[in-house]
């Protein structure tokens, strides 16, 4: 009994991918982990063509296998050329220092803050913060120092905002 390939793919078509692993079954006599439809089809549609028109001889099988044997594969993506330069580029030598922290009062003003009755003065200093003579690297520190709390942030306790050009 002959059977016609071309209408047999169409079926394959239609199916499902539970029916094409169920036909894959019949087809190769092993069931598939494969849920891609169109592998499906493919591998199916291959095998049934197979079966009806003959595979490939072995002599044409043992031919390709010598040649996949001796053939050099690539097992890396060849390296990008890029175009050598002959001028030489300059080096930036000095630093670039971030734009300043525009919540931050210039260096000499003081932060005055009342908690709990208390009168907590900060003076801003270059590269610090000077509190009862001590000097802390942020606002932070000091709040912690104050509260007690260990999540508080020095901007919102001693009620500084961005500026409204950086808003």
């Amino acid at each position: 009994m002959a059977i016609n390939v071309a209408k047999e793919v169409a079926t394959l078509r239609h199916m499902t991918v539970s029916e094409l692993c169920d036909r894959y079954n019949e087809v190769f006599g092993e069931d598939t982990n494969a849920r891609n439809k169109q592998w499906l089809i493919k591998r199916i549609a291959w095998k049934v063509q197979a079966n009806a028109e003959g595979d490939i001889s072995e002599r044409a099988r043992r031919l390709a296998h010598q040649i996949a044997i001796e053939t050099d594969i690539r097992t890396s993506l060849p390296r990008v050329n890029r175009p050598a330069t002959t001028e030489t580029l300059e080096t930036a030598s000095t630093m670039i220092s971030p734009p300043p922290d525009t919540r931050v009062p210039l260096p000499g003003a003081n932060i005055v803050k009342t908690y709990k009755g208390r009168s907590i003065q900060v003076r801003v200093r270059r590269d610090a913060f000077e509190f009862e003579g001590t000097n802390y690297k942020s606002l932070t520190a000091i709040a912690r120092l104050v509260t007690g709390q260990k999540n508080i942030n020095g901007f919102h306790f001693f009620g500084l905002r961005k500026s409204e050009a950086n808003q």
